[in-house]
């Protein structure tokens, strides 16, 4: 059994070998299907803040409009940024904001898509995280008090594992 071949087949983390080193799965036998991820996250901030943001006032522009061009952009980066994730060909990636003004809060969801042997679920999650992080960004001048969090996964399918939804 050569190295890159060693999973442990009783470990269930299969970023690590035999000898508990890690290294990136072999997917190359792996069929090639339609997948798609869903994750969520959001950010609270102080209601003048908020109110920035949903108005299109902030000083540095049009912040949800830059976060979802950052979401995507860092979708498309994610192999690049988490060590074991393989390279992947995106065929959609979306970034979707919605405002719930009784809490001062953006909630952030994103759904990616691809058709591979892998699945989208680190790049809907880091495509969350970034879009969210830039709204920090481009508001941080006026509330740096402003919390990140609710970060997951909501949903997906495709591949081997099949179709899993969180609760």
């Amino acid at each position: 059994m050569s190295a890159d071949d060693s999973q442990t087949p009783q470990s269930p983390l299969t970023h690590f070998d035999a000898q508990g080193q890690a290294h990136m799965v072999d997917v190359g036998d792996k069929a090639h299907t339609a997948r798609v991820a869903r994750a969520a996250g959001s950010i609270t901030m102080q209601p003048a803040t908020f109110a920035l943001v949903r108005d299109g006032n902030a000083k540095k522009g049009d912040v949800l409009g830059v976060a979802r061009i950052a979401g995507i952009q860092a979708s498309k980066r994610t192999s690049d940024l988490i060590p074991l994730c393989h390279p992947i060909a995106l065929t959609k990636v979306s970034v979707e904001f919605t405002l719930d003004e009784a809490t001062s809060r953006v909630l952030c969801e994103v759904t990616a898509r691809t058709t591979g042997q892998t699945g989208v679920e680190m790049e809907a999650l880091t495509a969350a995280s970034v879009a969210l992080l830039t709204i920090y960004d481009m508001c941080k001048a006026v509330d740096r008090g402003m919390r990140i969090g609710d970060i997951r996964l909501l949903e997906k399918a495709g591949g081997k594992s099949g179709h899993w939804t969180a609760d």
